[in-house]
């Protein structure tokens, strides 16, 4: 029987992996930059406004674009 820390392990490397926390944090950074130099100016962007939604989009972008990069392994039935 496995420990509970390598079932944790396990569970949360199948989500997190190099190019998806890589894509995270490059992401939030993008996010953040596109604040500062793009933002709105009147304060009505839902988005672009508020330097932490900025961030939190950047961020979920990055995870996705870095997912895409991870090899799915083929489970064999």
């Amino acid at each position: 029987m496995e420990d509970k820390e390598s079932i944790w392990k396990k569970k949360y490397l199948k989500v997190f992996t190099l190019f998806s926390i890589i894509g995270l944090i490059v992401g939030g950074i993008g996010g953040y930059i596109y604040h500062l130099k793009v933002g709105c100016s009147t304060g009505s962007c839902a988005i672009t406004s508020n330097p932490y939604l900025s961030v939190l989009w950047g961020a979920a972008m990055g995870y996705l674009i870095g997912d895409m990069f991870n090899a799915k392994k083929k489970e064999k039935n």
